[in-house]
């Protein structure tokens, strides 16, 4: 499939080289172009044949040298150069088919897209790829790739997936192993379906392959938003216990295989089972800090790590900080140690509830304006109210009910303050820097 090129940037390779906007790309180096992968990959060449098709039908060669892995330069309509692949599956657990209506258009797509995976992270269920894609996988050796198994087990797959091909697509996992591609898998559990001796089986048939670089299990996350869907039931302090402890087990078994370890439950499953969270060296390099495995451990370590470098504040701090129900012991410790070491420090700690949502939903990253307003109008919130920035999207003006972060400020007459979500930016909010 040939793609149009929508602009060229001015000073760029491909500009010196005359290549015009409206000009069709067909070729990089002999190899035709789909789609932003093969783009990215074939221009890394420090000379790279550029094969055209003008505006009038006319084809053209064009020779352009350049830096190796310097950008050509050519600019397209999409930033993958088609249409994102949505995902053709209608799991049990989806998330999005648990989002109340009037959300944002965006919020309601459905994405599994093997590009994505590779650009951005995301995961891809591989049950949409087509035998083009795997060969382009494999021969571009794309790592690592983000897969979601939720289970080994093909019949059980199909059921949880609503999908006829969800379990003979696992086949494509393997080839993609046998190839020597890096691959994190994440397995969405639910009780009574892929736990237990099906979570077992689960890793014991992954952890087999050298190639398989992480496996997380995350709990199934249910809003208040079910009507009409499959009933399903939420993790208890046992049921996550025995996650937890089948989770351990396997990881201690790839310490002994790979010298590392290898099998991640995420942090809510500690919260729930009521255990203590691990300490930062359990998660070896944090892969899978995505689905919430090992963030809790990695901002605990990184604030102790930094605050001695730390002053107390030029100026008296008096503010107030907000976090979802499931991070705020967390956060309140970190606070309070703080105050303990800065005389001129005062924060209040609140854990937002998510109403929006449902009371079952307790990570930060999912609260909306309209809870945050809800719960903080009338209340003395200092000079300044910090937030995370997982509360927002990518532009970070925008929490996901739509209610941008100036309509907030506003209405609470405060300040707001987005942070990241690492030890460092927090102490430097906190501190006011």
């Amino acid at each position: 499939m040939a793609v149009v090129i929508s602009g060229v940037e001015a000073g760029s390779p491909a500009a010196k080289a005359g290549i015009l906007s409206g000009e069709t790309l067909l070729e990089l180096n002999g190899n035709q172009i789909v789609d932003v992968l093969d783009y990215r990959f074939y221009q890394n060449e420090r000379a790279v044949e550029v094969k055209l098709l003008s505006a009038d039908g006319n084809e053209r060669t064009v020779n352009v040298k350049k830096g190796e892995y310097d950008e050509l330069g050519l600019l397209f309509e999409t930033y993958l150069m088609d249409k994102q692949h949505s995902c053709r599956n209608k799991c049990i657990f989806c998330f999005i088919d648990q989002l109340p209506e009037g959300l944002r258009e965006s919020l309601y797509f459905k994405d599994d897209d093997s590009r994505m995976s590779f650009l951005f992270g995301n995961y891809i269920t591989l049950t949409n790829l087509t035998e083009h894609e795997i060969e382009r996988i494999i021969k571009l050796h794309i790592s690592p790739v983000n897969v979601s198994v939720h289970t080994t087990n093909p019949e059980l797959r199909v059921k949880m997936m609503g999908n006829r091909f969800a379990g003979q697509s696992l086949d494509i996992l393997w080839r993609i192993c046998k190839a020597g591609i890096k691959v994190n898998c994440q397995l969405v559990l639910v009780p009574g379906y892929n736990d237990g001796d099906e979570l077992r089986r689960s890793f014991g048939d992954l952890i087999k392959h050298p190639s398989i670089a992480s496996i997380a299990c995350v709990p199934v996350g249910l809003t208040g938003h079910r009507d009409g869907l499959c009933k399903l039931e939420p993790f208890n302090k046992q049921t996550a216990a025995d996650v937890i402890d089948i989770a351990e087990e396997f990881g201690a078994k790839t310490v002994e295989m790979y010298g590392e370890r290898r099998v991640f439950a995420a942090d809510e499953f500690y919260l729930t089972a009521e255990r203590p969270m691990p300490e930062a060296d359990f998660y070896g390099d944090f892969l899978q800090l995505e689905n919430g495995v090992g963030m809790w451990a990695m901002l605990k370590s990184e604030v102790e790590e930094a605050i001695d470098d730390y002053d107390a504040p030029k100026i008296d701090r008096n503010i107030t900080l907000i976090t979802g129900e499931a991070a705020y012991p967390l956060m309140r410790n970190i606070v309070d140690n703080v105050s303990k070491k800065w005389h001129n420090f005062n924060c209040n700690v609140v854990a937002i509830k998510n109403n929006f949502f449902g009371g079952r939903i307790t990570v930060t990253g999912l609260l909306t304006g309209t809870d945050i307003l809800e719960q903080l109008k009338g209340q003395y919130l200092g000079t300044e109210l910090l937030i995370s920035s997982s509360m927002l999207r990518h532009e970070g003006d925008m929490f996901l009910d739509s209610i941008t972060v100036e309509e907030v400020e506003k209405q609470l007459n405060v300040k707001i303050t987005v942070v990241e979500s690492d030890g460092w930016s927090l102490l430097d909010a906190l501190n006011g820097i």
